[in-house]
């Protein structure tokens, strides 16, 4: 009778042990998608923590069509998207029961970048549609070096492909049959487009505004049928001089509740777009 009362109370201890541990560990709020975001994203989590420290947020990126699938498959609370849903990610949401929920988090410049040494300073959307979609294929041909260009892209999952191609290699018109040229390299996120600019002098790719680095070179770009080239910066792009501007978004499964409501609050906040610029990208206000 002893032993079986000293077996009770040790399995009576061990279970308060697993309860308690279960307690102190909290799910963190899942967010995953466009690695034009990751580090904004990250740089608000580790900001949002520190002033609520029971509440754990994860960040991963895989880009913005991996994020929205996500979400269609409830394995995220939230997609970060560097474009708009389209129509048939929508239609299948809904289907799922998943009403996706846009919030306009901040705001970025599509930047194009190239080499330092490269003489080349401007270029229009035309001439950019001709470069990547291959019928410019040597720097000459836009006033530079005697070089073979190498165009550099985004891959296929991408939200900045996917806003590059519709509004610059397809000129807006999305009947348009450009698309990017065969060799086009697709790179895996825009770190590797920025390591790869930075040490090849032929070569031009695209990034967020955010991930500008003083080793390329950021070229002003003036829109279709203007003559005004214009840089991008966060007074440009605020303001819609500068012509590759687009839209950040947070998807959430209907209006966002509980600790996601708080984390996308702290985001609207004025500390949290204060975030937005010093990671330099452009805030929503």
């Amino acid at each position: 009778m002893f032993k079986r009362s000293i077996v009770l109370i040790l399995l009576a201890s061990l279970a308060l042990v697993l309860v308690a541990g279960c307690g102190g560990k909290r799910r963190a709020i899942q967010v995953k998608g466009s690695d034009t975001m990751v580090n904004l994203t990250q740089a608000w989590a580790e900001e949002f923590m520190k002033e609520n420290p029971e509440i754990n947020i994860a960040v991963t990126g895989g880009g913005s069509g991996t994020g929205i699938a996500s979400l269609l498959n409830k394995a995220t609370d939230i997609a970060q998207s560097s474009r708009n849903m389209e129509k048939k990610e929508i239609e299948l949401a809904i289907s799922k029961g998943i009403e996706p929920k846009a919030i306009h988090v901040a705001n970025d410049g599509i930047t194009l970048i190239v080499h330092p040494s490269n003489t080349i300073n401007k270029l229009s959307i035309k001439q950019l549609s001709d470069i990547f979609s291959g019928k410019i294929t040597n720097w000459k041909q836009v006033g530079g070096p005697d070089k073979r260009i190498v165009a550099l892209s985004r891959d296929r999952n991408s939200g900045t492909h996917v806003f590059f191609l519709e509004h610059v290699v397809k000129l807006g018109d999305k009947k348009s049959k450009s698309e990017f040229a065969p060799g086009t390299l697709m790179m895996p996120s825009s770190q590797a487009i920025v390591e790869e600019v930075a040490a090849n002098p032929s070569a031009i790719g695209y990034i967020g505004l955010g991930y500008l680095t003083t080793k390329e070179k950021a070229l002003a770009v003036a829109g279709i049928g203007s003559s005004n080239y214009v840089k991008p910066s966060n007074t440009t792009v605020l303001s819609g001089q500068y012509p590759i501007a687009r839209s950040l978004f947070f998807y959430t499964n209907g209006e966002p509740t509980g600790n996601i409501k708080t984390f996308v609050d702290f985001i609207m906040s004025s500390k949290g777009q204060q975030i937005v610029k010093k990671m330099d990208f452009v805030p929503v206000k």
